[in-house]
């Protein structure tokens, strides 16, 4: 789920962090251009774990930037597929389940991957959503958002960047999940 990358960068290192001693700057700078953003293929960086080196310092002629080349290490959230997560609900639609982890939450579980036989019902909380039903030995059980649900991970997609951006916001990486097993879907099912 969460990995240790190294990745070599050249950058700008702007005049503002030059107060700074040079490695917490760069550190600093690093933060904001990679934390809380998907890089494809690699997944979602959360930390900068540390600066291995850090060469050059120059200045190009009428900049007052200095251009370095650091390789670090950074920690990245990238599930593998066949991975078991929990989850919180996000949201329930006659589509599927959208799920989240709390600082990721474009996951979904489509309606062919939830345990069969199921069901959807209109939500009696709110009319524009529906809560998910399986019926096991006479018994039915919901998908009501109360339990963290457990998912298995079926892909992990990076859609490629649309040129124009339409309705729904953009979601640089994707997770696909199925709650279609045994252990699987909210864990008050299997208490």
């Amino acid at each position: 789920m969460f990995y240790l990358s190294l990745i070599e960068h050249k950058m700008l290192l702007p005049p503002r962090l030059l107060n700074l001693p040079l490695q917490d700057a760069i550190k600093e700078e690093l933060q904001n251009i990679f934390l809380d953003k998907v890089i494809s293929k690699l997944g979602l960086c959360i930390s900068i774990y540390d600066i291995r080196k850090i060469d050059g310092g120059f200045i190009s002629p009428g900049e007052g930037a200095s251009t370095y080349t650091v390789e670090f290490r950074m920690i990245v959230f990238r599930p593998f597929v066949g991975e078991i997560i929990s989850a919180k609900l996000k949201e329930s639609t006659a589509d599927g389940l959208h799920l989240s982890l709390g600082f990721f939450d474009d996951i979904t579980i489509p309606a062919g991957l939830i345990q069969k036989p199921s069901r959807h019902v209109p939500d009696p909380e709110n009319r524009y959503k529906v809560l998910w039903v399986w019926q096991f030995n006479g018994e039915e059980f919901f998908v009501d958002g109360i339990d963290e649900i457990k998912f298995k991970v079926i892909s992990v997609t990076y859609p490629p960047t649309p040129i124009e951006q339409q309705g729904e916001p953009f979601a640089p990486m994707v997770i696909t999940g199925s709650i279609d097993g045994d252990g699987l879907g909210p864990v008050s099912w299997w208490q």
